[in-house]
């Protein structure tokens, strides 16, 4: 019968070795988490490396999504509080302004205003849209977007290196008709997002003084 023989000590890393080893492990796991864990999960991007690799606008998604879910879970949270007289829960009732467009609602607005761009898009259930006017500081930008088959919860804010800003936010709202004054040189525009269990399209119409219009 034969036995395996114990490692030798010079077969074994030496202290030093294995201090090293754990610095570097250290450094290796502080590296990805500033480069990628922060950018993709909390849309933290200290480096800009995450921009670059599109890890920052995911976790933009993620954190916009974690807010959706908290404010739904507020929102049902009050509801379950409230009840009528007669001790029944009570029902919410969409304000008057939740009615969605028609088509000929939709046609009569784009023939009212002599607008400058206009991009119509469709929703699945779930999904969110983002798009952006290219602004320098002080420039005015007039806007009119309509939900058709639906409401959408939506997010107006500007963003730029280093700068961002939220201008409104709403909730089941089928419409909005304003105008957008840059804070800053950037990006400013909106952020859409269908909770609504069947597609839902949405046309924006813009005019103003911005460079440029695109969906990021």
């Amino acid at each position: 019968m034969s036995y395996s023989s114990a490692p030798n000590a010079v077969d074994l890393p030496s202290s030093q070795q294995l201090r090293k080893s754990t610095i570097t492990a250290a450094i290796v796991a502080a590296v990805l988490l500033v480069t990628v864990v922060l950018p993709a999960e909390y849309s933290v991007d200290p480096t800009g490396i995450g921009k670059v690799l599109g890890l920052k606008k995911m976790g933009e998604i993620k954190t916009e999504l974690a807010k959706e879910a908290e404010a739904d879970r507020a929102a049902a949270a009050q509801a379950s509080q409230v009840v009528t007289p007669d001790g029944q829960p009570a029902v919410a009732v969409p304000p008057e302004s939740a009615t969605v467009a028609t088509s000929a609602q939709l046609a009569e607005d784009a023939n009212s205003v002599d607008w400058r761009d206009e991009k119509s898009f469709v929703l699945k259930p779930g999904e969110g849209v983002e798009i952006k006017l290219k602004m320098n500081k002080g420039d005015l930008a007039n806007f009119q977007w309509r939900a058709q088959g639906g409401v959408v919860n939506y997010d107006t804010h500007g963003d730029a290196p280093g700068q961002s800003i939220s201008y409104e936010k709403g909730r089941g709202v089928a419409s909005a008709d304003g105008n957008i004054t840059a804070a800053f040189d950037g990006n400013h525009g909106w952020f859409w997002r269908n909770r609504e269990s069947q597609p839902v399209t949405v046309t924006l119409r813009t005019k103003g003084a911005y460079t440029s219009i695109k969906r990021m």
